[in-house]
């Protein structure tokens, strides 16, 4: 990381000491600390969130480990500057965490980010979650901001395990993306989405996350999440050849 940003550091808010054991506030507050300086330096995160980087991205980030098992496979696909991927891997050294970013400025930062802080149970892996379609499957995968349930849905529930789950934070209109959704449920055999608020002693207002599991474990709604497909796998070596280029 470079040495020649000067941002100030934000202050660790009280709410933190709730968020993250004592053993890793310090792991927390070091990568705050990158986001705002090495994140604002290379446009990863906004200048004016520099200042709002604990309520508005780190602790309501720390708080989706609520709704994830103890020792879960986890997948934060779109995870940017590693919101919430990097946060929930402080926050949960148990769980074994995936990052799954298309852009190389960003893999670079997150990789950094893994060596110095010690994340020895993160991987970084460049490329679209599409890519890892047919490959491999996580007890959860998750997001932030990435997009509405109904693409997510095709995106995701490839990758999500027969008994695990997609969990992903949303806002306010959560309530309209299940209902605009409905019918790709269906199609893709899901239970019924359940919308939790996680946080409540910690963040204000708490962090909305919905989940959507498999109906059914035995009969899940694509098959080629547990058979590769010749053509997917095509396509990505193409991209990856002119993305080296």
């Amino acid at each position: 990381m470079s040495d020649d940003v000067s941002r100030e550091t934000p202050s660790v808010p009280e709410a933190a000491r709730r968020a993250f054991t004592s053993d890793r506030l310090s792991v927390a507050e070091q990568y705050t600390e990158l986001l705002a300086t090495e994140g604002v330096l290379r446009g990863l995160i906004g200048p004016r969130e520099a200042d709002k980087l604990w309520d508005r991205h780190v602790l309501n980030s720390a708080v989706l480990g609520e709704a994830i098992p103890s020792g879960a496979t986890v997948c934060d696909i779109g995870t940017g500057a590693g919101l919430p991927g990097i946060v929930v891997a402080i926050a949960r050294p148990d769980v074994t965490m995936t990052l799954v970013e298309p852009l190389l400025r960003r893999t670079t930062f997150l990789s950094e980010v893994v060596d110095e802080l010690g994340l020895d149970h993160v991987d970084v892996v460049r490329g679209r979650a599409e890519d890892l379609h047919g490959e491999r499957t996580f007890d959860i995968v998750t997001s932030r901001a990435v997009a509405p349930l109904d693409r997510l849905l095709g995106w995701s529930m490839p990758l999500v395990a027969p008994t695990g789950a997609l969990v992903a934070m949303k806002g306010r209109s959560v309530h309209e993306e299940v209902e605009a959704a409905r019918g790709l449920l269906e199609t893709w055999r899901c239970s019924d989405p359940e919308v939790v608020e996680l946080g409540r002693d910690v963040v204000d207002p708490p962090t909305t996350v919905l989940r959507v599991s498999w109906a059914d474990p035995s009969r899940i709604g694509w098959p080629l999440a547990r058979i590769p497909d010749r053509g997917r796998q095509q396509k990505k070596r193409r991209r990856t050849r002119r993305e080296a280029q």
